[in-house]
């Protein structure tokens, strides 16, 4: 009987794991209520600052006349490097190539040279158009093939993954394709753009407001340019408007300018660009320029794969050296490849350095991986879909589990996915359809497509892989939480709030969540690497067991019973017989002096890699999922819609199914964005003209497929022990896209009777896929 009290109990609290939770701040969101960094309340002589950019590509600054600057109206002051008092570099992986403001050369159109501090902003952007500079202009390398012929370094060591002898299997081979991908790179695009706040405070102390990913980080480059320990520095960050990897190191150029010249004025000083200086100044996802090489037999199954990566990373590392890295990492996606060599080569370019996006390099190895399957069906006359079933990873019966970098795939539920999907798409019928109406049509052309994703979850730097939460419980039975991740709108913050509801076995409203700050939490990792549920998840659960334990403990001795037969459930306390409120438990815990706060932490087990060997296991786990998307292409134009899309994805034991279910729809939709209509552009002078959403296209609500249909794998649990056995979901399911590019891909090869792969470039605009369209009619 107590069982079922117990069982009956633990269903009824509001917001426990498991169920479907809406977003802890949907209800502000829609109704202007949210505030972020621009909505903090200006002290009495605020400062503004706004930066003045380059206007040369790659050149040497050979004087920079700012006295006209200094005149204007509301103008302050100026900062250039020389108002730098401590460290002139704000590179994230420490290699001193990315200074807040350069010395003497312009490495890309758009660089920030100076920053102007006025009484407002409008006054200090004004005052930037002023500045004379003089230029020795050199030449300059926009794209990874350009920097390559002129002799450009890398920005950071390649890497190699290699397995088997790719040699005498190509030399074997009966059948072999050669050829060469672009993949395009994309913007954020973030709603709420880049923004610092600096007020500063006795001594060395200076608290910054920002909208980033990465509050520690943001701590230290302060404090590095700042020349002061990093105790002297405290980063907020309540919540962002969208970050998508785009505020995990770039808002740190934004956080320096505006803690130096808060120390150096001694006011507050807030910057926040304008979204085409955002745009123009601050890295977007790496373009990739991919050559490969594919052996194979007549079955379709891979015997070699010889791939080189070259990215266009801009003109520093940023954190280009781990993106490029899990390019090669993800080059497999759902496939085995027997003999197998890949290598990075993360090229320096005149352009604004690169940074983390969304799946963080994986898209990129996922779409060649996709690029040869597709190379492969064409050229034996199969359905694309036959040659990825033949190219699954396989099992220990096989032996076919074994990743270009040396780690088992241990956990492959792809064939069942893939089989659940095919089945309830009715994707083969409808493949039969669209086959005989293209044969039909002259004009309208169908295409369908159903692809795999497997993604690895796991920050690939293995010292990222830890996490700390801070839970304090007041003598009112109140809770207060805080955790090193960060809130941009993915619903980390309710996810972790039910997991520590459903350990006290309390409803979510007694929680209360507040702002990540580095005062409370101190050294954190980025939320990134859809790590932020597992590792912030698993500490906030480390802190609740210990508070638990000490509960249980005063409990035990003050109701004279064994520990054992204390449970926590629906607000109470059984202890042997009795019931008594959680309120009550805390209370009198307290007026017997129990310490009711606790630091939790947690560091991902099992991991490790060793770069220099390309061996090791740099993930946890994989995250799987399918998508099946139908298209309908004008070859006229070469304008197109998406018609259909269906999606399974496997998010483990789900912590809140209803936020996974908008994790993955928001995924896919930018997913499918960068690959079909989000171009960025650089003239001759190496200016970028995609600066604004009047010429930057992304996704519309309309460009939404016309029937969407996302589905969980409810029955999939994760097999290592991670938060509630769930899986990551904000990276793995952007790469589902891919799906709407593979079924363009076959709507195109339907007007030269799918004999040829059409070799789309991405993103495979109305203008590219027309392009490709006439090249097969040509060919005919």
């Amino acid at each position: 009987m107590k069982h079922d009290i117990i069982t009956d109990a633990k269903k009824s609290i509001s917001g426990a794991v498991h169920t479907d939770r809406r977003h802890d701040s949907a209800e502000k969101h829609v109704t202007g209520r949210a505030e972020y960094c621009d909505d903090i309340a200006e002290p009495q002589g605020t400062l503004h600052a706004y930066l003045g950019t380059s206007t040369v590509a790659h050149g040497l600054i050979r004087s920079m006349d700012l006295e006209a600057v200094l005149a204007a109206p509301g103008v302050i002051g100026v900062l250039t490097a020389a108002d730098v008092p401590g460290c002139n570099d704000i590179s994230p992986t420490g290699q001193n190539d990315e200074p807040v403001f350069p010395v003497d050369k312009s490495e890309f159109h758009g660089q920030p040279l100076f920053a102007v501090i006025a009484t407002s902003r409008d006054a200090a952007r004004r005052a930037t158009e002023l500045a004379k500079i003089d230029y020795e202009v050199l030449p300059h390398a926009l794209d990874p093939v350009s920097a390559m012929e002129a002799g450009y370094p890398h920005v950071t060591a390649p890497l190699k993954l290699e397995r088997g002898d790719i040699a005498p299997a190509f030399d074997s081979a009966k059948n072999r394709i050669q050829g060469r991908m672009t993949i395009g790179g994309q913007d954020h695009m973030y709603l709420e753009g880049q923004i610092a706040f600096a007020i500063p405070g006795e001594d060395d102390d200076v608290i910054v407001h920002c909208s980033t990913q990465h509050p520690s980080e943001a701590q230290h480059m302060v404090a590095h340019v700042l020349g002061v320990p990093s105790n002297a520095v405290t980063v907020n960050v309540r919540r962002m408007g969208g970050g998508f990897g785009g505020k995990e190191s770039q808002m740190n150029l934004f956080c320096a300018v505006a803690a130096i010249a808060a120390k150096k004025w001694n006011r507050p000083v807030k910057i926040r660009p304008d979204r085409d200086q955002d745009m123009t100044a601050t890295g977007k996802r790496h373009d990739f320029v991919v050559d490969y090489d594919v052996a194979f037999d007549d079955s379709g199954r891979i015997e070699a794969v010889d791939g080189t990566f070259a990215a266009r990373c801009g003109y520093s590392s940023d954190l280009s050296g781990p993106v490029t890295d899990r390019a090669l990492f993800h080059a497999d996606n759902a496939y085995f490849y027997p003999n197998v060599r890949l290598t990075s080569r993360p090229m320096k370019t005149n352009t604004v350095s690169n940074t983390a996006f969304r799946g963080f390099g994986g898209p990129q190895g996922v779409v060649a991986a996709e690029r040869m399957i597709e190379e492969i069906a064409y050229a034996l006359g199969k359905d694309p879909l036959e040659i990825r079933k033949a190219n699954f990873y396989g099992d220990r019966n096989d032996g076919r589990l074994l990743t270009p970098y040396h780690q088992e795939v241990e956990d492959n539920i792809l064939p069942r996915l893939i089989g659940e999907l095919e089945s309830s798409s009715d994707y083969q019928a409808r493949r039969e359809a669209i086959l005989q109406h293209n044969a039909r049509s002259s004009i309208l052309k169908r295409g369908i497509a159903l692809t795999p994703v497997k993604f690895g979850i796991s920050f690939t730097a293995t010292w990222y892989n830890q996490a700390g939460a801070l839970i304090h419980i007041y003598n009112d039975g109140s809770i207060h939480l805080n955790h090193g991740g960060t809130e941009m709108g993915q619903g980390l913050n309710t996810k972790v709030a039910q997991v520590v509801a459903d350990a006290f076995q309390v409803d979510f409203e007694r929680i209360k969540i507040t702002k990540t700050t580095t005062e409370k939490v101190p050294n954190t990792s980025a939320t990134a690497a859809s790590s932020g549920s597992d590792l912030n998840g698993m500490a906030a659960l480390n802190a609740a067991e210990q508070l638990k334990e000490r509960l249980v403990a005063f409990a035990a001795e003050r109701w004279n019973t064994e520990p054992e037969t204390i449970r926590f459930h629906n607000n109470m306390v059984e202890i042997g017989s009795e019931l008594v409120s959680f309120n009550d438990l805390v209370r009198q815990a307290y007026m017997a002096r129990v310490h009711l706060s606790a630091a939790g932490f947690y560091k991902t087990p099992k991991i490790h890699w060793d770069r220099a060997a390309g061996k090791g296991r740099p993930f946890y786990y994989f995250a799987y999922g399918a998508s099946c998307s139908e298209v309908s292409v004008d070859t006229l134009t070469g304008e197109y819609r998406v018609e259909r899309t269906d999606i399974l994805h496997d998010v483990g034991k789900s912590l809140n199914p209803i936020l996974d279910k908008g994790q993955v729809e928001g995924a896919f939709i930018q997913g499918m964005g960068w690959l079909t209509t989000e171009e960025l552009w650089w003239d001759q002078t190496g200016r970028l003209r995609t600066h604004a959403p009047s010429t930057y296209k992304i996704p519309l609500a309309s460009d939404r497929p016309r029937q969407f249909t996302v589905k969980l794998a409810e029955w999939s649990e994760n097999k290592e022990r991670t938060i509630k056995r769930s899986k990551a979901v904000g990276e793995p399911p952007f790469m589902l896209g891919v799906s709407v590019f593979e079924a363009l891909s076959m709507a195109v090869a339907s007007v030269a009777d799918y004999r040829e792969c059409p070799r789309l470039d991405a993103p495979a605009t109305p203008e590219r896929v027309l392009m490709a369209i006439e090249r097969l009619k040509t060919r005919e």
